[in-house]
This record gives C-alpha cells, structure tokens and sequence, in this order.
C-alpha cells in the first residue's frame, strides 16, 4: 500500500476563484429570469388598467352624446317657438285649445249615450216589473170581456189600462186566426182541422205582450193542425 502524500491531494484540488465564476453566471440568469417575469406582470397590469378607463371613458361618451341630442331637440323646440311671431304663437295655442275641446266634447258625447242607455235599460225593467205583477188581472179582464157583458164605468177602467201600457210601448198580441208562430206563441194543445192548410191560431187562452222585439210572455193559444 502505497503512502498518502498530503502535498499533492492539496495541489489537484481545484482553485476556488473558479468555482465561485462558475456559480456567479448560474445565480444571475435565475436572477435575469425573475426580472422579466416581473416586468412581463407589470405591463399586463398597466395594459389592464389602461382598458378599463378607456371602455368608461366610452361609455361616459355615449351618455354624454345622448344627453347633448336631447338638450338639442328641446333647444330646436324652443328656437322653433320662438321664430314664431305673436300671431303664428296665439293661432298655434288657438289650435291645441280647439285640439282639447274637441276631445272633451267626443267624450262627454260618449259618457250621455251610455248614460242614456243605462236609463232606457233601467226604465224598462220597471215597466216589466209593473207589467208582470198586473198579467193575472189583466188576464181576467180578458175573460170577462170575451164571455159577460162590461158596463160602462168597468169598460172605462180597463180601456185605461190598456192605453197606459201602450203609452210606455208594451203591446198586446195574439188573436184568433193568425198563423201560428212558436216564437210568440205557446201551443198548450193541437187540435186536428180538417180545413186548416197550415197550423193557425184557434182559440188565444192568454194574451201575449212584448216590447219592441222583446217578448215578455208569449200567447198561450190552442193551434188548429192539418190532419195529415
């Protein structure tokens, strides 16, 4: 085994001037790496920061061009009134009064004929009422008319009667020998006529009244039928 000779180990090893040159560039790539991350962030942030004015700054434009077409118009309006002489300005304000009567005039116009409606409606629903609680009278002034004889003061009555109804445009219908119509008339019975050509009215048991197109009760009436 050979002897260790101290002197020479110490010469082979290497100078430490080059190893500190050899890590001193190593340390600053790392160094120049990070320095152009940091810049790199910083100018994303800076173009960032830029856009955000900019889209307000348009934004704020468009609010601004909006607002300045109104005042314009308004502007225009105004101008254009004000180029009008006293008399161009009182016939345009004679307009827009006449403008707004006439609409208030339609209106009322309006307002009366439905007013007007519901009175006719109001009025004669009264009349049917009226008429309706006076049928079983007037039915048996019917039949004392047709089987007895009326004195005068009774006939007077009932001749009043009748025209007060016809004042308020109730009439009286049904009467032997009409053609039979299922509309006015309520068949109570049919009775086969070997001289009827088509269903007639033979004997009219109560009266029928309506007004205007509108029934209130129909005939009752017994109908004479052709027999085939």
């Amino acid at each position: 085994m050979s002897d260790f000779n101290k002197d020479e180990y110490l010469n082979d090893l290497p100078d430490m001037d080059d190893l500190s040159g050899q890590a001193a560039p190593a340390a600053a790539s790392a160094a120049d790496g990070a320095s152009a991350d940091s810049a790199a962030a910083a100018a994303g942030a800076t173009q960032e920061g830029a856009a955000q004015p900019a889209a307000a700054q348009s934004q704020e434009n468009g609010d601004s061009a909006a607002a300045d077409g109104a005042d314009k118009a308004d502007a225009a309006d105004g101008k254009a009134d004000d180029t009008l002489t006293p008399l161009g300005q009182a016939k345009k304000e004679a307009a827009e009064y006449l403008e707004a009567l006439q609409r208030e005039r339609a209106e009322f116009i309006n307002f009366r004929n439905r007013a007007q409606k519901e009175q006719d409606r109001f009025r004669q629903h009264g009349i049917i009422d009226v008429l309706t609680a006076l049928l079983p009278a007037l039915d048996d002034i019917d039949r004392i008319r047709e089987h007895s004889e009326m004195d005068d003061s009774f006939k007077a009555v009932a001749n009043k009667i009748d025209k007060a109804f016809e004042k308020f445009g109730v009439e009286k219908f049904g009467e032997k020998g009409e053609d039979f119509d299922p509309t006015k008339h309520d068949a109570i019975l049919h009775k086969p006529d070997p001289n009827a050509e088509k269903e007639t009215v033979d004997t009219v048991v109560e009266a029928g009244y309506r007004i205007g197109d509108r029934v209130i009760r129909a005939a009752r009436v017994v109908v004479a039928s052709p027999q085939n």
